[in-house]
């Protein structure tokens, strides 16, 4: 009997033990709307992988196979609990978002890196930023690089070129921009444009370069108009489920923090800059006719667009963003720091 309970107990003990490694790993579910092997998705495991390097394995990410909700979607699922991490455009959702068009103006910089950068310090020190996040952690901001106007048609190198086609826009600011150059713009997500551009439903898409690859637009893509400081940019959010945040010890919440926000930027920022310079690459592979804006071209949208930076500037101070031109300029500063 004394020999029967030890080994009862022991096995007691062990389970107990068990159990008690096993409370000690926090796991995440991570959802990507975008294919694995899209820059994005890399940099949303890369974070992941060191997490659970920094934490030993206490803390690690299970990627699931596919979305818990398409584009538009992404933020409530993350906010509602569908998943624990994930990442949006804030543009996807149309009114939701304000301030953060702020990285969305035309010719704001040549490389994802330091926009992203950038843009995260600037939104990290103004409150106002988070609160337009609620119900999400904000991870970390960021931007994709320099935005590109592609078409399957004929080279645009004029404000009145552009107006003449039909274009596929991914929402916020670019949508706006697209407008007033009196372009016919359609708001639909990325993963539509092939559909849209093999169909003819489309002539043609703005995006920075990496995506005529990521989309599989590259061998459709015939002519591609480049802009200095790029025509737009677009405003990702990099997040987690606040009430998962909440639930985290001390220590788990600075093993988090620890690799948020510039370095979670860095992160995004880098890989679309790595896959934009090779997406360059392939579209010369491929023919296709790029051309640089004219200093007319540039002088034309810097005019038709400035008004826009004057609507943010009213709007964002209406909402709550104190001398929002100040703001502004303090972020253009900050992405010619971070480029040197």
């Amino acid at each position: 009997m004394k020999i029967k309970s030890l080994a009862a107990a022991l096995l007691t003990v062990g389970c107990g033990l068990c159990g008690g490694m096993a409370s000690a790993q926090t796991v995440f579910t991570v959802s990507s709307w975008l294919p694995p092997t899209h820059t994005l998705s890399m940099a949303q495991k890369e974070w992941c992988d060191l997490l659970e390097k920094n934490t030993t394995g206490k803390m690690k990410c299970n990627i699931l196979p596919r979305a818990v909700a398409a584009p538009p979607g992404t933020y409530d699922a993350v906010k509602n609990g569908v998943a624990d991490i994930s990442y949006t455009v804030h543009g996807y959702t149309p009114g939701r978002f304000l301030y953060t068009q702020m990285a969305e103006f035309p010719f704001l910089g040549n490389k994802a890196e330091p926009i992203s950068i950038a843009f995260n310090k600037i939104a990290f020190k103004n409150p106002q930023f988070l609160s337009e996040h609620q119900g999400v952690k904000v991870l970390s901001f960021f931007t994709h690089g320099p935005g590109i106007v592609f078409n399957t048609k004929r080279p645009v190198t004029s404000v009145e070129e552009a107006a003449g086609l039909k274009w596929r826009v991914g929402g916020g600011m670019v949508n706006e921009i697209s407008k007033s150059l009196g372009m016919n713009v359609t708001l639909k997500p990325a993963p539509d444009s092939y559909e849209l551009l093999s169909g003819g439903v489309m002539d043609g898409t703005l995006f920075p370069a990496e995506s005529t690859e990521s989309f599989r637009i590259d061998k459709l893509i015939k002519h591609a108009t480049m802009f200095p400081g790029g025509l737009y940019n677009t405003s990702f959010v990099f997040m987690m489920n606040q009430a998962k945040y909440d639930k985290l010890s001390a220590d788990e919440k600075k093993a988090v923090d620890a690799i948020s926000g510039e370095v979670a930027a860095r992160m995004y920022g880098r890989g679309w800059d790595k896959v934009d310079t090779r997406a360059t690459a392939l579209m010369q592979a491929n023919n296709v006719q790029i051309v640089k804006a004219n200093p007319k071209f540039v002088a034309d949208v810097k005019t038709r667009t400035a008004p826009l930076e004057q609507k943010w500037i009213k709007d964002a101070e209406v909402k709550g963003l104190k001398d929002a031109a100040k703001l502004l300029a303090e972020f253009r500063a900050e992405i010619a720091k971070q480029e040197k």
